[in-house]
């Protein structure tokens, strides 16, 4: 297998890495940076638990190759918080006891900010789309859509 080093900005910081071709994006968040927010769960795209942003677009980190995304900003959950300041959308699902099981919550972080970057005010059926292929094992849609919407400005 080919190994190359490559240098990758995660959160903000550049980190040099040597990976294979074959790697995906979340085995080297995970496995070689220690970066266990994004989750491999289905493997297969279909469940959103991996979901990190790449130059601010989400991205399924378990289909993506890391030789695809060199120098590319990349942003996880453990990036969003500044400081010992939660992001709001982390202050709001806890606040709406939107975080359950916790599985799902760092891709539907994620998937919520780009919306509200994208649409600062989304209405509900704006972020039940934004979420689309966020799944949420413990079926607490609800919450979670509040949270979003608080943040947003949609809910009020």
């Amino acid at each position: 297998m080919k190994k190359e080093l490559a240098t990758f900005i995660v959160n903000g910081v550049s980190h040099d890495v040597v990976i294979t071709s074959n790697m995906t994006l979340v085995e080297l968040l995970r496995d070689e940076l220690n970066l266990t927010g994004a989750r491999e769960s289905c493997g297969d795209g279909d469940c959103g638990c991996c979901t990190v942003l790449i130059d601010g677009k989400p991205t399924l980190a378990c289909l993506t190759l890391a030789v695809t995304v060199k120098r590319k900003n990349i942003l996880t959950i453990e990036g969003l918080a500044e400081g010992e300041n939660l992001h709001p959308l982390q202050k709001s699902f806890v606040e709406h006891g939107a975080l359950q099981c916790g599985y799902c919550t760092p891709g539907m972080i994620l998937s919520a900010k780009f919306l509200l970057d994208e649409n600062p005010n989304p209405k509900r059926e704006e972020v039940k789309k934004g979420l689309g292929g966020n799944l949420c094992r413990c079926t607490g849609y609800n919450k979670i859509i509040k949270a979003v919407l608080s943040v947003g400005g949609g809910g009020k």
